[in-house]
């Protein structure tokens, strides 16, 4: 169902956006991957292309509009629709109260994982068609509050605000919107968020990216418009 598809995927050279960026490839689609870190990004794309499908790897600041606008003046090149986007690219911060947390964070979080989602949204939208799928990775933090990550917590609980909005903005035009809300999953982002986290408990990026084929492979006339996976441990 999914072969032959194209996919967007930011923040795609690790983690949970490099799983879900495998498990669409084991599917079929071909692939366009983004992310900062230009060496990460070129690494993760020589892995996807050994899956025998297209891959093309570029890189993109989600915050900045140039930078995005570059990278979807690369797709209208392609002369294809965009089947699916998944914003993907987020950053944490250290535990900070709301006291201690230097402004120059709040907005670096607020701008990648919030302005980011908005301008990545915004542009796929005038390549995306009837049947296309935005799936927004928003974290368990978008409706659960941990003390220490005001910055955090406010830029998830935006983007399900925003997920919500867009759901419903879409729905005439048969474009599906899906709020993907992972619990504690092993990736890099607890090196800044809790370097002591406990890792055994969490799961993995793999588990998260099948929830998320799950859902894609839904008949277009039916959605999940929420993904909840959690450890089965709970919250840690």
């Amino acid at each position: 169902m999914l072969s032959g598809r194209l996919a967007l995927i930011s923040g795609a050279n690790r983690g949970i956006g490099l799983a879900i960026a495998r498990a669409l490839a084991h599917e079929g689609c071909n692939l366009i991957i983004s992310g900062r870190d230009e060496r990460a990004l070129a690494k993760a794309c020589a892995e996807l292309e050994k899956l025998n499908v297209r891959v093309l790897a570029h890189s993109c600041d989600v915050r900045s509009p140039d930078s995005v606008d570059y990278l979807f003046a690369v797709v209208r090149g392609l002369r294809k629709p965009l089947d699916i986007l998944v914003n993907n690219a987020g950053i944490g911060h250290p535990n900070r109260t709301v006291g201690e947390l230097p402004y120059p964070t709040w907005m670096e979080v607020i701008d990648t994982n919030l302005n980011g989602l908005f301008l990545m949204t915004q542009a796929a939208l005038a390549v995306m068609k009837r049947g296309g799928t935005i799936v927004n990775n928003l974290s368990i933090a978008a409706e659960r509050i941990f003390p220490g990550s005001a910055a955090y917590n406010a830029s998830k609980h935006g983007g399900l605000g925003f997920t919500n909005t867009l759901r419903e903005e879409l729905r005439p035009n048969g474009i599906r919107v899906i709020a993907l809300m992972p619990g504690a999953t092993d990736t890099a982002i607890w090196d800044t968020l809790w370097p002591k986290a406990p890792r055994r408990k969490m799961m993995s990026p793999e588990t998260v990216a099948r929830a998320v084929v799950d859902a894609l492979l839904l008949p277009e006339n039916t959605t999940v418009e929420k993904i909840v996976v959690m450890p089965s441990s709970g919250t840690l």
